[in-house]
């Protein structure tokens, strides 16, 4: 299992600029798609052209931007979403989500499955691990498996995420990021929701809010 290697492909989409992750084994052509954004259709044109089967939706937390192409693309292909269920008040109040922000989208059905600590998720022949990292939202989760972290809005290429939207808080963010995501080796790739990719080493040596010299308020 050690010797499999995910294809990560990243779609940055969206006035948000979300990056929307496809997570694929190749040689099976299974994929599940991580925080479908807004412009959803290309994220299933990208696999269809790839001749891949989706097999599931997996959400690292229910901020608009990662959820906004749920319900199209559970009508298009019938695949289960999976969520923590402590964010399960943002997800279930997109409309509100998306009126404070002045825009829409449709609302998607019932998760179908939620996530637990520690659980493992799977497609094809690849293994995710589930990790609790709350604090940009109470039910953010990093998915980890094969030298890669899917990190949501928790930890970006030289900062952290936002905690000041409802149920965001500074030190509980600080406190899952050094106890799920830096006791992870230094090489695991880091796929953020926004931004570039990073890597565990580069952030927990330069990233200023990790080593203490800027404070997160």
């Amino acid at each position: 299992m050690k010797s499999l290697r995910p294809e990560i492909v990243c779609l940055p989409n969206g006035a948000f600029a979300e990056n929307c992750y496809l997570v694929a084994d190749a040689t099976t052509g299974e994929v599940a798609i991580v925080d479908p954004g807004e412009e959803w259709s290309q994220f299933l044109t990208h696999i269809a052209a790839e001749e891949w089967t989706l097999r599931a939706i997996w959400l690292t937390h229910a901020h608009l931007d990662h959820i906004a192409g749920v319900a199209p693309i559970v009508e298009a292909t019938g695949v289960p979403v999976f969520l923590h269920p402590a964010d399960r008040f943002l997800y279930d109040d997109l409309e509100g989500q998306g009126r404070w922000l002045g825009v829409r989208f449709p609302q998607p059905g019932p998760p179908d499955h939620e996530f637990g600590e520690g659980e493992t998720i799977g497609v094809g022949r690849l293994h995710f691990e589930v990790r609790p990292v709350p604090g940009h939202s109470p039910g953010s989760v990093a998915l980890v498996g094969h030298g890669a972290a899917l990190v949501g809005d928790a930890l970006f290429q030289g900062s952290v995420g936002r905690v000041d939207l409802p149920g965001g808080d500074g030190s509980t963010l600080l406190h899952s990021i050094r106890t799920q995501l830096l006791t992870l080796p230094d090489d695991t790739v880091v796929y953020p929701g926004h931004g570039p990719a990073t890597t565990i080493g580069a952030e927990r040596s330069g990233n200023p809010f990790l080593t203490g010299a800027v404070p997160l308020g």
